[in-house]
């Protein structure tokens, strides 16, 4: 019985700490995700706390499984750990059941399981838990107090540090749809594999005070529009269809006068993107990114400016030597995804990404950029200067 459970005491041990691990690598990942089960549960106001939410869980799991290895607190952290695996074993069978939201990222990007592979190993990892609950007697610790304890500091110490680390300077493992060498208009196309939703048009009529459904094949024997009187028709999913999204969705790139300029930018011979939700109004990268967008404009390489806030990425980039910097708006959930720092520069090649940087590394691409040998004419994007665009923000608020 003792090898027994010291086998299940390990495989918990080592699976908890993987879990964290993986989702410590994109801490940023694992706040949108928990975000969108509040959108689904109506609870917006814990948005504001989710990263801290995202950074204290991956520890946990991570100091919990070194607990649990070396015998540490055996009693307390196996209740901790009982708890927790009932949280997110609420989690993906809620996921599972109601299909909300479609996938429970409890390994994060870089090991995409469906919600109910993640269903059945929490249901699998809370028999074990209960398991060693019944049988701690048999727990016996590999350390002495002091080195376990110091185990348990290196281990927190770790964790901060290397979400600390991830959060400043981009995931240390990059597994989302925007990594090097992934061509972003490849991305952007519906996986070769892709098996469409199968749907049927389903109609929806009011009889007797009632409201009854039937498909445009199966309308009812004494149906007539006096004793019918419709309500909808909607398409009514009938078998769900699989891997048929693709890993890159919003990403189109619009500018003032709201016209998609995505195939302008993505046909680039070579470009300069900087992505992020909002800009912050000073900072040391203004100045790195003066000294890059003068070196691509040596080398006639665009650059562009990509947020949720165009309006005020115009009025930092007219007061700052940036003018000639065309600033497009996106979809959030896409600058999410490009963007797992405060902001993200870009080097494309015709849309594929040669190199990706935090904002914190942006003078990194400086070399880069320099060994860049442009061979053809950038492609003709429509052009309206920034000044003209602030304008006509202006006047089309003025309007309102």
């Amino acid at each position: 019985m003792k090898y027994i459970v010291s086998v299940v005491r390990i495989s918990v041990g080592l699976l908890f700490i993987f879990s964290g691990l993986v989702k410590a690598n994109d801490p940023m990942g694992l706040s949108y995700k928990m975000q969108e089960f509040f959108e689904v549960w109506g609870l917006h106001g814990f948005n504001g706390i989710t990263l801290l939410m995202s950074v204290l869980m991956n520890s946990f799991e991570i100091i919990a499984g070194v607990a649990l290895l070396i015998g540490w607190q055996i009693r307390l952290f196996i209740w901790l750990l009982l708890a927790l695996i009932l949280f997110f074993t609420f989690l993906t069978g809620y996921t599972v059941f109601t299909g909300k939201p479609k996938n429970c990222g409890c390994f994060g990007d870089c090991l995409p399981v469906t919600s109910f592979t993640s269903f059945m190993k929490d249901l699998v990892l809370l028999v074990m838990i209960v398991f060693l609950l019944f049988k701690i007697r048999y727990i016996k610790a590999v350390s002495t107090l002091k080195p376990a304890a110091v185990y348990i500091l290196v281990s927190a110490f770790f964790c901060v540090a290397f979400q600390w680390y991830t959060l400043n300077y981009l995931p240390v493992i990059d597994c989302l749809p925007f990594k090097k060498g992934n061509n972003i208009s490849e991305k952007m196309k519906m996986p070769a594999n892709a098996v469409p939703d199968s749907t049927v048009i389903t109609f929806v009529y009011k009889k007797d005070g009632r409201e009854v459904e039937f498909t445009a094949d199966k309308f009812p024997a004494d149906f007539s529009k006096d004793t019918y009187e419709f309500v909808k028709r909607y398409d009514k999913l009938v078998r769900a269809g699989k891997n048929n999204e693709p890993p890159i969705k919003g990403f189109n790139l619009s500018g003032i006068s709201n016209t998609d300029s995505t195939e302008h930018v993505l046909a680039q011979p070579y470009c300069l993107l900087l992505i992020a939700e909002k800009l912050p109004g000073k900072g040391v990268w203004i100045h790195n990114l003066e000294q890059l967008n003068k070196i691509a404009m040596t080398k006639n390489i665009p650059a562009y400016i990509i947020t949720s806030f165009p309006k005020e990425a115009r009025e930092i980039a007219i007061t700052n030597n940036l003018n000639n910097i065309q600033v497009f708006t996106c979809d959030y959930k896409a600058i999410q995804t490009a963007s797992r720092a405060d902001m993200c520069i870009y080097l494309l090649k015709k849309g594929t990404v040669i190199n990706k940087l935090s904002g914190r590394e942006m003078s990194n691409m400086k070399d880069e950029l320099l060994q860049v040998s442009v061979q053809e004419r950038p492609v003709a994007t429509p052009q309206i200067s920034i000044t003209d665009s602030i304008n006509a923000a202006d006047s089309l608020l003025i309007g309102k």
